[in-house]
């Protein structure tokens, strides 16, 4: 009977989180420290660079959407005007904030989320993280700022890096402003060349997958991307990554797979679902096919940090993610995951609230499967709201494609 098999690593990941949220706790609650409130995907090195302890939004609602808590939370920031319609991360994290409520306390022993001195986005993702982070800057009262990148980009060029860069180096002035320390080029050097090594061995852990059987899969991956988020620019990701790769290491050369007698090995594009990442899990398992590789999962590896060059290489770095790309550019990169992973199949997750993050609405399924010849499945779904989620079709769905895959 094939099983989940645990990776051991995940006792220490346990561990380093919790002392990340509860060093956040008492940041929030010391006058001397300052908390920087940052998106996942935003300018993390520069505010460790201040020394600002960084919490990210988008780790705390991905945590309402694994506690399958989010569908209480949305309809209270639905009330407050947000439409239904737009980010469900949005919605459900205001809305457990206005119901003095957080998974954290649950977790890790962490009260309530902690408060900002001030709020960093980067509009890479979408507008939504900036309408997000404008709520809780209106709430807490401090300063809101943010970077604006170029949208939709096919080939980054210099007028692109210049653009974003010149952004980076007037947040400086804010940043100085707030947190009372003087800018100093050698510690963001420092905490780039710290995020440099974590992007480099998180690479290195997803690409175990290219063996056959793969030692792990995209539901292990969104879990064990916790510190490639969280924690780049410090010394605990890089550790955390080198135990994590020994691990699957020594699993590839035991031959130990995450998926029992793995038959089909199929790319996830698009957000998880994350209410049901174990359900999804445990029904590829008996179906003996493995996820072995993401577009989500990869979108946390920046190999273009370059440490004597900050500011130019983060503006490249955070302006080249997929999710900011055209589609000709999308569709180069997943041709390159297809032969890299070789992929028997490819699940595009349509969101519904994150559109920005869905790639089924241009015929890129269609292109890439008359290109490649390899079968894909729409999954009509959500980040977080379960409500728009038909588990029963879903899981006929998925069964149907695999049987597709076996026909071929």
């Amino acid at each position: 009977m094939t099983r989940y098999k645990p990776i051991h690593a995940a006792n220490e990941l346990r561990k380093i989180a919790t002392d990340y949220y509860q060093e956040l706790d008492r940041a929030a609650n010391d006058p001397s420290q300052k908390v920087a409130w940052c998106s996942s995907v935003g300018p993390a090195e520069l505010l460790l660079a201040f020394d600002f302890k960084v919490y990210y939004p988008e780790n705390h609602t991905a945590m309402l959407g694994s506690s399958r808590t989010a569908n209480k939370y949305i309809p209270v920031a639905v009330a407050q005007g947000y439409s239904p319609e737009i980010c469900s991360y949005l919605t459900s994290d205001i809305g457990a904030f206005l119901m003095k409520e957080t998974p954290l306390t649950k977790a890790y022993g962490v009260e309530e989320i902690p408060k900002p001195d001030v709020l960093v986005y980067n509009t890479n993702q979408c507008r939504d993280i900036q309408d997000w982070f404008a709520f809780f800057a209106r709430r807490f009262d401090v300063p809101l700022v943010g970077i604006h990148s170029p949208k939709i980009i096919d080939e980054i060029d210099q007028s692109h890096i210049n653009y974003v860069e010149e952004q980076y180096k007037q947040l400086t002035d804010s940043l100085e402003k707030v947190s009372d320390i003087r800018f100093e080029k050698k510690k963001l050097e420092n905490t780039i060349r710290l995020s440099l090594e974590t992007s480099l061995l998180w690479t290195e852990v997803l690409e175990t997958a290219v063996n056959i059987p793969s030692p792990l899969s995209f539901f292990d991956g969104c879990i064990h991307m916790l510190p490639a988020v969280v924690m780049r620019g410090g010394q605990v990701a890089i550790d955390y990554y080198r135990l994590l790769k020994q691990e699957l290491v020594e699993r590839v050369e035991n031959g130990i797979a995450a998926v029992d007698d793995e038959k089909y090995r199929l790319y996830w594009d698009g957000m998880p679902i994350w209410g049901k990442l174990r359900a999804l899990s445990e029904q590829f398992i008996e179906l003996q096919t493995c996820v072995v590789a993401s577009t989500y999962c990869n979108s946390w590896i920046f190999s273009d940090f370059t440490p004597n060059e900050p500011f130019s290489s983060m503006a490249k770095a955070y302006t080249e993610l997929f999710i900011n790309r055209s589609e000709s550019s999308k569709e180069r990169y997943l041709l390159e995951m297809i032969e890299k992973y070789k992929i028997d199949g490819i699940i595009f997750h349509n969101a519904r609230t994150c559109p920005h993050n869905s790639n089924t609405s241009y015929s890129m399924p269609k292109r890439l499967e008359e290109q490649t010849n390899i079968p894909n499945l729409v999954i009509d779904a959500d980040l977080n709201d379960l409500n728009v989620y038909s588990e029963e079709q879903t899981k006929t769905n998925i069964e149907a494609f695999v049987e597709q895959l076996a026909g071929i």
